[in-house]
């Protein structure tokens, strides 16, 4: 008996152990899921706070950094206003003159430019450019000369009446020629005509004027049958009557600007006086002259104060 009992307190002992190992068994599941719960929370909490760093940071700026940022952004602000200014001021412009001067396209402006230069060559003044005294001439001497070109024919392209301009005594493998190349954007598309050919023996003798300011006599006018011929000659030793002894060599007719007739010398501390120009200054007086018929106006955009010279009338 004792034995059965016994045996049947050790079944009854063992059942109980069972009830607790599965009791403990759904209790650590249970543990266990809410610790990998509370550990997702963690993870996402700290992604959170790692997402909102960024902007955290904009705040934790210095104010040095803050105040250079709005100083800029004023900056920024200010141009576009002024740009915005600028605009409505030109729009109002361009209405209050739009029947005085009407706005044209470049293309349409071009075109016009190019009817004027063309229609020039068959019934407007001529112009020769003598070019056959520049293989005694330096490399500055040269860039000089292909400026002065360059500023001769813009004029021209800007005058209501333009001149036929003709470079004579020119050959494309001069060095003046790959100077006029490097320092004149489109020098090659210029609405000129180039020959290699002397001016002396390309018109008519009777017909040439050449313009020196060693001529004895003044020039009265522009005669659309005479050609004008400037020598193409830049020299810093200034040797004189260069252009005056090769007119005569060629028995061509000669005249000089009227500074002496229209303008007297004015004082000055190096009491400097000279009547030699760029081509590009004398061709502005006789292009001006050429438009308005008026001598004193003419000599004015074109003889600088540096000569020593000033009109007239300014002095009275």
């Amino acid at each position: 008996m004792d034995w059965k009992l016994e045996g049947s307190a050790q079944e009854t002992e063992s059942h109980v152990l069972q009830e607790q190992e599965v009791t403990l068994e759904d209790t650590g599941e249970d543990g266990i899921s809410e610790s990998f719960q509370l550990l997702q929370i963690d993870v996402e909490c700290e992604h959170r706070e790692e997402m909102t760093l960024p902007t955290s940071n904009a705040v934790w700026r210095s104010k040095n950094v803050q105040r250079k940022q709005r100083h800029w952004e004023k900056i920024v602000a200010a141009k576009k206003s002024k740009r915005k200014q600028e605009k409505e001021r030109r729009k109002a412009n361009r209405v209050e003159n739009s029947g005085i001067y009407p706005q044209h396209s470049k293309r349409f402006l071009r075109s016009l430019t190019k009817e004027r230069l063309l229609e020039a060559k068959h019934s407007g003044p001529r112009l020769c450019i003598d070019l056959s005294m520049t293989h005694h001439m330096s490399k500055k001497e040269l860039s000089r000369l292909a400026g002065q070109i360059r500023r001769l024919y813009g004029s021209n392209k800007k005058a209501d009446r333009p001149f036929w301009i003709c470079l004579t005594g020119f050959t494309t493998d001069s060095p003046l020629y790959e100077e006029c190349l490097r320092m004149n954007d489109g020098f090659s598309s210029y609405l000129l005509d180039i020959t290699e050919e002397d001016c002396f023996s390309l018109f008519p003798l009777e017909t040439l004027v050449y313009l020196t300011p060693d001529s004895e006599h003044a020039l009265e006018d522009v005669d659309l049958n005479k050609v004008y011929i400037l020598g193409g000659l830049v020299d810093e030793s200034i040797q004189k009557k260069v252009t005056f002894q090769k007119a005569q060599e060629h028995s061509v007719k000669t005249a000089r600007l009227p500074i002496q007739e229209y303008m007297v010398r004015r004082q000055n501390g190096k009491n400097y006086h000279s009547e030699i120009l760029a081509i590009n200054q004398v061709f502005d007086i006789l292009s001006t002259y050429f438009e308005t018929q008026n001598w004193p106006e003419a000599l004015k955009k074109g003889v600088s104060s540096r000569k020593g010279y000033t009109l007239q009338n300014s002095v009275e």
